[in-house]
Order: structure tokens, then C-alpha cells, then sequence
């Protein structure tokens, strides 16, 4: 599975290492990213997402239920 967040939708993005004689090399930033079960209450079941540190502070601002329901209308979460 590809390394996006199913709440913010991040994903990785492309930079370059710069050495001191200015040499450029490509490289990748990835996103901090954690596999994560949560308890939704209204239907009584467990889900499994996949998480940055953003999409955590994101869930313990306006709730689990909440933040898959803007993934699932921004198209992040199927």
C-alpha cells in the first residue's frame, strides 16, 4: 500500500540533498506515518488507518467520526 494519509491525504515529496560543494542529489521526504485502529461508537466496530502526526492531531480535534466523514468527502478514504 502507497505511504498517504487516509485522513490529510499527505503523501511523500521530492526534494534534493545539497552537499556543501552544492552537488544536488534527489531524494524523498516521507511522511510520518502510523498504522492506527480506532473505535467508532455509533457503529459499534473497529477501523485500521493508516495516519500522520497531522491526521492524529486532526482526530483528537473533531473526532474519528468526524474526520472520516471530510476523508471519505475529500476522497482521501473509500
Amino acid at each position: 500500500m502507497s505511504k498517504i494519509c487516509q485522513i490529510t491525504g499527505k503523501r511523500a515529496m521530492v526534494g534534493n540533498n545539497v552537499s556543501h560543494a552544492n552537488n544536488k542529489t534527489k531524494r524523498r521526504f516521507n511522511v510520518n506515518l502510523f498504522t492506527k485502529k480506532f473505535f467508532i461508537p455509533s457503529s459499534n466496530e473497529w477501523i485500521t488507518l493508516k495516519v500522520s502526526n497531522h491526521g492524529l492531531r486532526t482526530i483528537n480535534k473533531v473526532g474519528v467520526e468526524e474526520a472520516v466523514t471530510r476523508a471519505k468527502y475529500k476522497g482521501f478514504l473509500k
